[in-house]
């Protein structure tokens, strides 16, 4: 019954809203698995993940959704390799999924051709007439190879082709075991009958890459469990386990079969917690599909769903169809049910409609459209395909708002050849409160601009270019950025000069526009020259540079521009820039809770020069206020953006020390604390900026990574020396000692904005029952933000999940939504989805069911 065991238990799990991110299927494109994205996909204008849950597992009767079409192979007659994922299959090629699951045994005494295992019989007594009949009783045991058939009596029929076996008939695969009283079979035709058949399976799954560690001992992975980065070893899973019966298993020719009454459960024998019936199963392997009618799943003896037929896939390809409806609640939009439905439109590209219906509101209708695009450009260029998405939401008549609302997002990359690609990103909404009302995510409810840009890229041996046009919708009150219309950007950059000089170029051309305020046109133009000089452990790295500028303005006259209505329309700026970077790396071998590990001792000294120039007269575009923390302290510039060049006469000194590993080369802890020291006032600023007259910088220190076995500390510190206080302060930590055991505490501090105190945890109560729960609370505004608190139970086979999550983004509008899931093992997730908020909320958060080795718990 493996065939059963492919049916029921490897059908994929795919989300009904909030689809997984866009990716290439190693195992489809026939290559290396994918490299992850550079980065991560934009926030869409997705329905909200607790009220329209997001990761329910497709059942068995579902559609299979894979995680991202096949390429493909449209654009060439022939395949091509590829740098990052291998040779592509040819057009058309059926692709070979990782861990297909088993057939149904070998039929016994199959003809097979001389190169097949011999096949072998025992028995008390084998009697019969040549030529006619063999009649095998007592003990009969028939083995070929690793399969074997068992039975009292076992009759063989020459002329009919045709085997015969009674009395405790028992057909075994490494797999999968069968038995019943009596097995019929014209071996030739491959047709006949197993009466009332029960079977086991077991099959292996797929190993599974091994992510890599951060520095705070979590598994590098995405909310949706991903692996981004990896180690390149692969984990083995547990296997799938399950059983079932049938009133009848029917033969229907070669690897076709047809099930009667038939029934399986993950659960053990005896305790069949959860089960599911189907009145007749047709499986073609042939086809790699199957089929079925009048299916129910039954949850502690009460049917759970009703489906009157099915179609699947035999072998975790794509296939147009249902996915199972999902439920959930909110207390801005009231009960909600969402019911999918996948198009497989082609092996590239593939779509998803679904109506989400909420009480409160009305029918929501979302779609969404993803490809691939495999062309010679993308395989020779990128190694990857071209790719894209489309999203749409559409709620007509908002009950609520009494209006039609709307979100979209596009997103889209192509590569064009000889060193040109282009990327394209679309978001919008129908109104400002569009996240806040149909949205539980922090990250969308808190979103002010949603960005609109289109790029073309080019990339040479020792240069590059981009062209950008980048623009925003503002939602809410918030002031408009400015748009960039265009941007142009180039840089070029040689190593190889005389005398081992560098030469790096950074030029830039933006026109930036805006509807009511003061606009302009920008040209910076910066070339650098630097002397590395390096020995084993020491380096010194001097720099020259000159920075110039030339601004055209226009709109001086606008009233929101009266601030810049005297200054000149035309305006330049030319200022050299030197600066000396030096370090040391000094190693040596400790022990640290009996390991011998190598520590790293890394003073680093920076000096900066940037002469004053008046720049009171050019206007403010795009430059703020860096973030003063360890990379700007290395950096040239304060300001982030290119219209104020910050004046510097300064000495940064810091000093770095890490524990390694010896064995992997990846750091467990990591310490650094540095300050600048100030030779001059500060002369340059910005509109409303105090200048600077202390010698004295803020001292700023780290500590991250493993400070006891299992203990993981993730500490920040501003210290003002002048006014001796504390500036800002992140203090974290993490108990981890085994998977589904996590502890978090996080204090969060800037004097005057910000005071969060964050607990979360996943902790075993008692018996099967879990804990999860998290509690942010704001200090400063005397309020609670978001609390999570849910039950888990794990009775083997299943999993009940309860989640409720509060949120409130903005005091006195707090959201509320009820996670309700059952997941039956290996076969399905019912209800509404709490899982991918579990991992966003809870750092470490791990599945309880599906304990995978994790090489965090690998260590001393």
């Amino acid at each position: 019954m493996g065939g059963l065991a492919l049916a029921l238990v490897d059908a994929p799990a795919w989300a009904a809203v909030g689809l997984p991110p866009l990716r290439v299927d190693p195992a489809l494109l026939g290559g290396a698995p994918a490299k992850p994205a550079a980065s991560p996909a934009p926030p869409l204008p997705a329905a909200p993940a607790a009220t329209a849950p997001t990761t329910p597992a497709a059942i068995a009767p579902a559609a299979a959704k894979p995680a991202a079409p096949v390429p493909s192979q449209a654009a060439s007659e022939a395949s091509a390799s590829s740098r990052e994922t291998g040779p592509a299959e040819p057009a058309g090629a059926p692709a070979t999924p990782a861990g297909s699951a088993p057939r149904l045994p070998t039929t016994p005494f199959a003809r097979t051709d001389k190169a097949s295992a011999p096949t072998t019989v025992t028995a008390d007594r084998i009697e019969g007439v040549n030529e006619q009949e063999v009649v095998a009783e007592g003990n009969v045991l028939v083995t070929r190879g690793s399969d074997t058939l068992r039975a009292d009596r076992i009759v063989y029929r020459q002329q009919e082709d045709e085997v015969e076996a009674t009395g405790n008939v028992r057909l075994a695969s490494p797999e999968t075991t069968m038995t019943g009283p009596r097995l019929r079979m014209r071996l030739e035709e491959s047709t006949g009958e197993f009466e009332k058949p029960e079977y086991t399976i077991r099959h292996q799954r797929p190993p599974v890459p091994e992510p890599a560690l951060t520095l705070l001992g979590l598994p590098a992975m995405d909310e949706g469990g991903h692996v981004v980065v990896q180690t390149g070893r692969m984990l083995q899973r547990p296997p799938i386990t399950g059983s079932g019966s049938a009133a009848q298993l029917e033969f229907r020719g070669k690897d076709q079969y047809r099930l009667s009454a038939a029934t399986f459960s993950t659960c053990a024998p005896g305790k069949r917690d959860w089960e599911i019936y189907v009145d007749e199963l047709d499986l073609d392997y042939t086809r790699e599909e199957g089929s079925g009618r009048h299916a129910t799943v039954r949850f502690k003896d009460v049917p759970l769903l009703y489906l009157p037929w099915m179609d699947f896939s035999l072998n975790n390809q794509r296939k147009s169809g249902f996915l199972p409806p999902t439920v959930g609640s909110t207390s801005k939009s009231g009960f909600e049910v969402t019911a999918p439905w996948y198009w497989n439109i082609a092996p590239n590209m593939d779509a998803t409609l679904t109506p989400r219906l909420m009480t409160r509101r009305g029918v929501q209708l979302n779609g969404e459209f993803r490809y691939l695009l495999d062309t010679e450009a993308n395989r020779t260029q990128a190694g990857m395909p071209d790719k894209g998405q489309v999203r749409i939401e559409y709620l007509p008549g908002d009950r609520l708002a009494d209006r039609d609302r709307y979100g979209y997002a596009l997103l889209h990359t192509q590569t064009l050849g000889h060193g040109f690609s282009a990327s394209l990103n679309l978001n919008g909404v129908s109104d400002d409160n569009y996240f806040s009302d149909l949205s539980t995510r922090v990250a969308q409810v808190s979103q002010g601009n949603l960005l609109r840009q289109g790029i073309v890229n080019y990339a040479g041996p020792w240069y590059a270019a981009s062209l950008n046009f980048q623009g925003f919708q503002t939602l809410q009150n918030l002031a408009k950025p400015y748009q960039r219309l265009p941007q142009l950007t180039a840089s070029a950059f040689r190593y190889d000069l005389p005398y081992g000089l560098a030469f790096n170029l950074n030029a830039e051309y933006v026109n930036f526009d805006h509807p009511t305020n003061l606009i302009g046109k920008r040209t910076i133009v910066y070339p650098q020259l630097s002397l590395p000089l390096a020995t084993a452990a020491l380096s010194l790295t001097p720099k020259l540079g000159v920075h110039v500028t030339h601004y055209e303005l226009a709109g001086l006259d606008r009233p929101a521009a009266a601030a810049w209505s005297t200054v000149p329309t035309s305006q330049n700026r030319a200022l050299p820039i030197f600066s000396l970077d030096g370090n040391a790396v000094l190693e040596r071998n400790v022990d640290w809770f009996g390991k011998t590990l190598l520590q790293t001792l890394e003073p680093r000294a920076y000096y900066l020069f940037v002469p004053k120039r008046d720049q009171s007269q050019i206007p403010v575009f795009d430059t703020g206020i860096a973030d003063f923390n360890f990379a700007q302290m290395f950096s040239e510039n304060r300001y982030a953006g290119g219209d104020r060049i910050g004046d510097a006469n300064e000495l940064t000194l810091a000093v770095t020390s890490r524990l390694i590993d010896p064995a992997s080369g990846a750091d467990l802890l990591r310490a650094t604390v540095g300050t600048r020291h100030y030779f001059t006032d500060q002369s340059v600023t910005l509109p409303g900026e105090t200048a600077r007259t202390d010698r004295a910088a803020d001292i700023l220190a780290t500590l991250a990574g493993r400070v006891w076995p299992r203990t993981y500390a993730d500490i920040g510190w501003q210290y003002n020396p002048r006014d001796g206080r504390t500036e800002r302060m992140s203090l974290g930590g993490r108990y981890r000692p085994e998977a589904g055991k996590v502890l978090n505490v996080a204090y969060r501090y800037t004097r005057d904005l910000l005071g969060q105190i964050d607990v979360s945890a996943q902790w075993p109560l008692f018996g099967g029952w879990h804990g999860v729960g998290r509690y942010n609370y704001s200090t400063k505004e005397k309020r609670v933000i978001e609390t999570i608190g849910g039950l888990e139970y794990d009775a083997g086979c299943w999993v009940g999940r309860f989640v409720v999550q509060r949120l409130a983004t903005i005091a006195d509008q707090p959201t509320t939504a009820l996670f309700l899931q059952l997941e039956l093992n290996d076969f399905s997730r019912i209800g509404s989805n709490p899982l991918q908020l579990l991992r966003r909320s809870i750092p470490g958060y791990g599945v309880i069911n599906q304990p995978t080795a994790d090489p965090v718990f690998a260590e001393n």
